[in-house]
C-alpha cells in the first residue's frame, strides 16, 4: 500500500492496528506562521509531528480542532494522531514536551476512541481576545494583547456584542481564504466584553468558526468602542454580507484558542 494511503486511513481511524491519541496543546504563536504546515515556514503542527516522529519512531500527521492563523496562540488547542506503537500516554506527553521547543507544550495526553476527531466531533469552541486600553502598554503584554490606546465605550462594545449573538450569516466577517465553503451561517453562542483596569477580554463560542472571523468581530467591536460606529450598525453590516473596510481584521497577538468542547 502506498504511503499516502496508508496515511490516510490513519488519519481516518479505520487502520484497526493504530491507537489514536488525544492532546491538548498550548503554545505562543508569536513564531509561527500558524497552525497548519506551511513549506518553507515553521509552524505548531509541523513541529508537534517531528516531536512525536522522533519519540514514537513513526510519520504521523497531526490533526488539530481548528487552524489558528499567524502570531495567534492557543491555551487549549485539541489534536489527534495514531500510532502502531501503544505508549503510556504520560510517557508520551513527556516525552514530547522534552523535544518540542520551548513555545509549545503538550498539557495532556490520552488515548481516544477511534472515531474521535479533533475537529469534526468539537460540539463547541471559544477563543478570547484580549484588548490593552492604555495610553502605554506593559511591555508583558506585547505579545498578547493588541494596544488600543484610544478609550473604549464598553458599553457600546457589549450592545454590539448582544446583536451578534445567535444564528447569523456571516459573510460580512469573514476575510476570503480562496476556498469555498457550504455555508457561512454560524451561531455565535455568547459573545461578551469584560474589563478589568486597561485589560479588556472579549470572549465568544460557537460551534465552528469562518476564516478570521473571531478577528473580524473583535475588529468590529474596537471601532465601536472607539465611536467609529454605532452597536445598531452591526444589523446593517449583517444583512449586507459583503465584507468592506466597516469590519476590519483585528490584529492577531491578543487572539487565543481558549477551550474546545466534545
Amino acid at each position: 500500500m502506498p504511503d499516502s494511503a496508508r496515511m490516510t486511513k490513519r488519519g481516518q481511524g479505520s487502520d484497526a492496528g493504530v491507537v489514536r491519541y488525544r492532546i491538548e496543546v498550548a503554545y505562543d504563536g508569536t513564531a509561527y506562521f500558524g497552525w497548519q504546515v506551511q513549506p518553507g515556514h515553521p509552524s505548531v503542527q509541523a513541529c508537534l509531528e517531528r516531536a512525536v516522529a522522533q519519540i514514537a519512531g513513526e510519520t504521523v500527521k497531526v490533526h488539530g480542532s481548528g487552524r489558528t492563523d499567524q502570531g495567534v496562540h492557543a491555551r487549549g488547542q485539541v489534536a489527534h494522531f495514531d500510532l502502531h506503537r501503544r505508549l503510556p500516554p504520560d510517557a508520551l506527553k513527556k516525552g514530547i514536551n522534552a523535544v518540542l521547543p520551548v513555545d509549545i507544550r503538550v498539557l495532556r495526553a490520552a488515548r481516544a476512541k477511534p472515531d474521535f476527531h479533533a475537529r469534526r466531533t468539537a460540539t463547541k469552541k471559544e477563543y478570547r481576545y484580549f484588548i490593552w486600553n492604555a495610553e502605554i502598554r506593559e511591555p508583558s503584554r506585547r505579545l498578547y494583547a493588541t494596544h488600543v490606546r484610544r478609550p473604549l465605550n464598553v458599553a457600546a462594545m457589549r450592545a454590539a456584542a448582544a446583536l451578534l449573538v445567535g444564528r447569523h450569516d456571516f459573510a460580512a466577517f469573514t476575510a476570503n481564504p480562496n476556498r469555498e465553503v457550504e455555508s457561512t451561517v454560524r451561531e455565535v453562542r455568547y459573545l461578551t466584553v469584560a474589563k478589568s483596569g486597561p485589560l479588556i477580554t472579549v470572549r465568544v463560542a460557537s460551534e465552528g468558526f469562518l476564516y478570521k472571523m473571531v478577528r473580524s468581530l473583535c475588529g468590529l467591536l474596537i471601532r465601536v468602542g472607539e465611536g467609529a460606529e454605532s452597536p445598531e450598525a452591526v444589523r446593517t453590516i449583517l444583512d449586507s454580507k459583503v465584507r468592506t473596510a466597516r469590519v476590519p481584521t483585528a490584529p492577531p497577538e491578543g487572539l487565543f484558542l481558549w477551550r474546545v468542547w466534545y
